[in-house]
């Protein structure tokens, strides 16, 4: 099996890794079109603390789940970086599907994975949440950092498909953005924030243009209102498995 140095640098070879978001100003509502996509890596280490240990944390925990004959789904997955240490643990055992709305997004896993030699047991496809839900026997989902950005009258329906999808004793792993449960708690964690957002290099005309461009576009919740959403949708098990300032996620399992 390919060992985890090797796959890494296959795969930095092969997108040519990832340039600094520091000067990246986003122009006009927020979308994840090519530029975007250029420094995405980049963007989320400096923009989620943590990061590194929540990523190995949803590996760590959702490989626990993955049961032979059924797929790992990944709603939102970007560039791919959640199903990478994933298919290099499972090899071609495992069936996986990623699902994001950017073309760009979905041009860069592929060319990640590409590199990976799994396009035989994996796909990645186009696909809109707000009106579908992709069809696969699944053991393992996640969802990071990608419900925030679905109209919240649809994200009851999301996860209620999630775990029509899901087989008995599998899970969904969530990661979200957050609110704070009260206005100050709120105001503090924001400030705290922006702190470690500027301690990343981000200047303070960097983090106004990318708070004023994701303005209704990401709409957090509270950490309750996330967790009612999955208890809701018929999840058991829900469990808080890692929080840093105004980011959180979980891990709910399906009966059985």
């Amino acid at each position: 099996m390919t060992n985890r140095t090797d796959l890494e640098q296959s795969v930095t070879s092969c997108l040519g890794g990832s340039p600094s978001s520091r000067d990246h100003f986003p122009d006009g509502s927020w979308q994840f079109d090519e530029r975007v996509v250029a420094v995405f890596d980049d963007m989320l280490r400096r923009s989620i603390p943590a990061y590194a240990q929540m990523r190995d944390l949803c590996f760590q925990l959702g490989k626990q789940f993955v049961q032979p004959g059924t797929s790992i789904v990944d709603l939102g997955c970007a560039r791919g970086e959640g199903l990478e240490p994933l298919v290099r643990h499972f090899g071609k055992a495992i069936d996986f599907l990623g699902v994001d709305l950017s073309l760009p997004m979905l041009a860069a896993a592929r060319a990640r994975f590409a590199c990976l030699d799994a396009s035989s047991h994996g796909d990645f496809r186009q696909l809109d949440l707000t009106h579908e839900y992709p069809q696969a026997r699944a053991s393992l989902t996640l969802c990071v950092l990608t419900l925030q950005f679905v109209p919240v009258e649809r994200r009851q329906q999301i996860l209620q498909d999630a775990l029509a999808q899901t087989c008995a004793g599998g899970c969904l792993i969530l990661v979200e953005k957050i609110r704070g449960a009260t206005p100050l708690v709120d105001a503090m964690l924001i400030q705290l924030y922006r702190r470690f957002k500027r301690s990343q290099g981000y200047s303070d005309d960097a983090i106004e243009a990318k708070e004023r461009s994701l303005q209704g576009v990401l709409v957090p919740l509270t950490a309750s209102e996330n967790e009612k959403l999955l208890s809701v949708a018929g999840f058991s098990e829900v469990e808080c498995f890692w929080r840093h300032l105004n980011f959180a996620g979980w891990l709910a399992r399906k009966p059985g």
